[in-house]
C-alpha cells in the first residue's frame, strides 16, 4: 500500500494553491462563513455545487464571481472526470454542498476518492455542520458521540438499524425530515428505550427551535403539535448503566465468586453495574471472607 503525503504552503499569507478545497458554507445564516472560505471561493477557478441556484445565492451575497457547475451524486459519473481534468491542469476547484460540510451527508466523497487517486492536493476549509452545532446545544453528553445521519426510510430496516445501535455506549445523532420525525421518535422510544433526547430544527435560521424531554414526551408533543418544518436534528442520549440495588451487586458478587477469582469478579460486577470499582472492591472483599 502506497502512503500518500500532502504537503501545503501556509496559506496565512492569502496564497491558495490549486487542488481540490472542500468548503464548508453556512446552514442557515450567511454571516457563519469563515474568512478562509470566502478567500477560496473568490479565487476559485470553478465552484462545484450541489445546487447551482442555491450557491449563487451565497456567492451574490459576497459578490463572488467564479463560475459553478452542479455535482451531485446522480451525476458524478460524468461531472468527475471534467473536475479532475482541470484539477490537473492546475486549476483551484472548491466543493461546496448547498449547506454545512460537503461529504457529512452531503455529495462529495466520490470526487475526494478521485482526486486522491490522480494524487491531487486536497485542502479542507472547515466550519460549520448541523450536526456538531446541535450537539453543542442538546444538553447531553458531547464527550463520545456517534453520527448516524438519516436512518432507512423502510420501516423493517430502521427496526433493525435501531436495535444494532441500542447498546452504543455514545451520544447518537440524526438527521431526519419533518414529515417522519413523529414516527422516528416512537420508533425510537420502543427499539433504544425511552432515553433523554433534542430535537432541533433550523440551527441558526430565523426559526431556530429546540426542544427537550425523553422520546416519548417528544413524540407525543410533536403528534399532538403536528410534525415542525425545517431542517431536523435529533439528538439521543447514550444508553444508561442498568442500575442495581445493593443486594442485587451482592447477589451478582457471590455468583461471580463461584467462578472466578477476587480482582476478575470485582471487574465483571463494575462493568455491568456501573458500579465504581473501589464500592465494588469492599462488598466483594466482605462476601469472600464468609
Amino acid at each position: 500500500m502506497t502512503i500518500l503525503i500532502e504537503k501545503h504552503k501556509s496559506l496565512e499569507r492569502g496564497d491558495t494553491e490549486p487542488g481540490l478545497y472542500i468548503v464548508a458554507t453556512p446552514i442557515g445564516n450567511l454571516g457563519d462563513i469563515t474568512l478562509r472560505a470566502l478567500q477560496i471561493l473568490h479565487k476559485s477557478d470553478l465552484v462545484a455545487c450541489e445546487d447551482t441556484r442555491v450557491t449563487r445565492r451565497l456567492l451574490s451575497h459576497y459578490n463572488i464571481k467564479v463560475p459553478t457547475t452542479s455535482y451531485n451524486d446522480h451525476n458524478a459519473k460524468k461531472v468527475i472526470p471534467r473536475i479532475i481534468k482541470l484539477l490537473q491542469s492546475g486549476k483551484i476547484v472548491a466543493l461546496v454542498s448547498d449547506a454545512g460540510t460537503p461529504l457529512i451527508s452531503d455529495p462529495g466523497y466520490r470526487l475526494v476518492l478521485a482526486a486522491i487517486s490522480k494524487n491531487i492536493p486536497i485542502t479542507a476549509a472547515p466550519g460549520p455542520v448541523a450536526a456538531v452545532a446541535a450537539l453543542t446545544i442538546a444538553g447531553l453528553p458531547t464527550d463520545k458521540f456517534l453520527f448516524i445521519g438519516f436512518l432507512p426510510t423502510k420501516k423493517g430496516a430502521k427496526k433493525n438499524y435501531l436495535k444494532e445501535i441500542k447498546n452504543i455506549q455514545a451520544t447518537l445523532v440524526f438527521y431526519e425530515s419533518s414529515q417522519r420525525l413523529i414516527e422516528t421518535l416512537y420508533d425510537m422510544t420502543e427499539y433504544l428505550g425511552n432515553r433523554s433526547a433534542a430535537v432541533m430544527r433550523e440551527i441558526t435560521k430565523k426559526f431556530e427551535e429546540t426542544k427537550r424531554g425523553s422520546l416519548k414526551e417528544l413524540a407525543d408533543q410533536f403528534s399532538e403539535e403536528g410534525a415542525p418544518r425545517g431542517e431536523i436534528v435529533i439528538i439521543v442520549s447514550s444508553l444508561e448503566p442498568i442500575k442495581m440495588s445493593d443486594q442485587e451487586i451482592d447477589v451478582l458478587i457471590t455468583k461471580e465468586l463461584v467462578n472466578n477469582t477476587l480482582r476478575d469478579s470485582v471487574n465483571i460486577v463494575a462493568q455491568s453495574s456501573g458500579r465504581a470499582r473501589r464500592e465494588v472492591y469492599k462488598r466483594a472483599l466482605i462476601i469472600s471472607k464468609k
